[in-house]
């Protein structure tokens, strides 16, 4: 477990980044220690760099929370997640 300090170290994120992407639904809420400091695991880390690289890409939130929807359910069909990367390459093109 780590606190949001080595979370934003660890992920380059800023801590009031990650709190905004707690408030918008992206990234889980906290589990919170006894004295109600914020503790991230792991998954949690891997979960931040993913949305970061997502909107290093230029993935706007509802993108990127789609994305991960996908991701959590891999038994669904990669076309959802194809029309999302070719709509944003696009974008960028």
């Amino acid at each position: 477990m780590m606190r949001i300090g080595a979370l934003s170290k660890k992920s380059g994120v800023h801590i009031e980044t990650i709190r905004y992407y707690e408030r918008a639904g992206v990234l889980p809420k906290a589990r919170r220690t006894a004295n109600g400091r914020r503790t991230y695991s792991e998954e949690d880390a891997d979960r931040l760099a993913f949305i970061r690289h997502a909107r290093e890409l230029g993935f706007d939130l509802p993108a990127v929370r789609a994305l991960l929807a996908l991701q959590e359910r891999p038994e669904l069909s990669c076309e959802a997640a194809s029309k999302l990367a070719s709509a944003q390459l696009s974008a960028v093109e």
